[in-house]
């Protein structure tokens, strides 16, 4: 089995949930749920950081990272996730550039939350329909005109460009990911492994 590599982005506040969720759910993933112990997931999931340091997320988890962008491999699928460092984040042009870099690169380029910030910021969404945490979507639409933004979706697929509503829509994000690699469902069970309700459609829940 050929794996496809998935790169978590990470920065100092970022959103625990917004990079944990997905990485929760391509952890999990399997091709066949009779050999889950025995299988490993078709996705590998790295974390990618601007430098090696130790990473302190919103509410003081500290994460180390993988891999540092300087050394990062090649990867399938991109996920940026957002948090209160994205505010930071969006002005730092070496950390966009890459984004930008990468975000060409692969063949699914995803966000959660206000990552769609760093995106935009990246110049990645532009002539795209997207969304972001509800209490972003105005700074969202004023900072972004080339960007259809989605005020009633939680998830919003573009091509290969899917971008999420706030933190825990990075589950659901993620489900549709596997979906759209390995099928619905692939991704339903995964769901179900994690106990967690699969979206039953894709209105926004707030």
């Amino acid at each position: 089995m050929t794996r496809k590599r998935v790169g978590i982005l990470i920065f100092p506040n970022v959103e625990v949930l917004d990079f944990c969720g997905p990485f929760e759910v391509f952890s999990v993933t399997r091709l066949n749920e009779a050999l889950r112990r025995e299988e490993p997931s078709p996705f590998e999931v790295v974390l990618i950081a601007e430098q090696a340091d130790v990473i302190v997320t919103t509410g003081g988890l500290r994460v180390i990272p993988d891999y540092t962008l300087a050394n990062c491999p090649p990867l399938d699928i991109l996920v940026v996730p957002g948090g209160w460092g994205t505010r930071k984040e969006i002005t730092n042009e070496g950390l966009l550039a890459w984004i930008a870099e990468r975000g060409k690169q692969v063949e699914t380029l995803t966000s959660v939350c206000t990552g769609a910030m760093l995106l935009g910021r990246a110049g990645l969404l532009d002539g795209r329909h997207a969304t972001t945490h509800w209490r972003s979507l105005d700074w969202m639409r004023e900072s972004f005109p080339a960007v259809t933004v989605e005020d009633q979706m939680h998830v919003v697929e573009d091509g290969h460009v899917f971008t999420s509503a706030g933190i825990s829509a990075g589950i659901d994000l993620a489900l549709r990911v596997v979906a759209r690699y390995y099928g619905e469902a692939v991704a339903r069970e995964t769901a179900r492994n994690m106990e967690y309700p699969f979206p039953a459609d894709n209105t926004r829940r707030v």
